[in-house]
């Protein structure tokens, strides 16, 4: 692979991932949020316009799959299996935003 092509490629995976609110929103997927508005209430001040726009989004990258119910109609998000394949990713990037941390902080 050439470093062009790796750029892109890194390039795609911070577009999916990256924004104020695509984690978060996967976070309350992950902790058993499966409705709209379980979801909205575990993402403080994410307005509603903006959440519907984030789901479709993660709905289009795969990484989330909505269910619609006819009886009563009702919308519920769940992550995908292929989510599962970032979390150990997402768990490193925890580890090295916390070491990155302490390094800016000390004097």
């Amino acid at each position: 692979m050439t470093d062009e092509e790796a750029m892109k490629h890194l390039q795609d995976t911070l577009f999916v991932i990256g924004g104020k609110w695509k984690m978060p929103i996967l976070t309350a997927l992950n902790k058993g949020c499966s409705r709209y508005r379980e979801i909205q209430r575990n993402v403080p001040n994410i307005t509603t316009r903006v959440l519907s726009k984030e789901l479709k989004h993660l709905e289009e990258n795969k990484l989330i799959e909505r269910k619609v119910f006819d009886s009563p109609l009702s919308v519920e998000y769940k992550l995908s299996q292929y989510t599962y394949s970032l979390l150990p990713i997402l768990e490193q990037m925890v580890v090295w935003g916390k070491n990155h941390k302490q390094v800016i902080n000390k004097k």
